[in-house]
């Protein structure tokens, strides 16, 4: 799977947060949808295949394992190295409670 930081994600990315329903309205990339990983098997139907799929948690390990699970039913997926966290520290556009 690949990876990458939170500076290398487009603006207009596909972006998947995999953080439960709580944590993503605590704060959020600007644009990122919700998908809970404790959802996610039955919600994998939502994802765009057509285009880049990147997926955010909080710091790197839940989006890492949605990754695997989606590898291993043949989707392609790029890990957000740093989460949610490196998202705000860096200073990019995100949305706070």
């Amino acid at each position: 799977m690949k990876e990458v930081s939170v500076n290398e994600v487009p603006a207009d990315a596909q972006l998947i947060d995999v953080r439960e329903s709580d944590e993503y309205a605590e704060v959020r990339a600007d644009g990122a949808i919700s998908i809970p990983m404790s959802e996610f098997t039955s919600r994998v139907g939502e994802l765009d295949l057509d285009r880049d799929i990147y997926l955010i948690c909080k710091s790197g390990g839940r989006s890492a394992q949605v990754g695997e699970y989606l590898e291993q039913r043949g989707i392609d997926s790029i890990n957000v190295a740093g989460g949610t966290q490196g998202w705000v520290q860096a200073g990019l556009p995100h949305t706070s409670a």
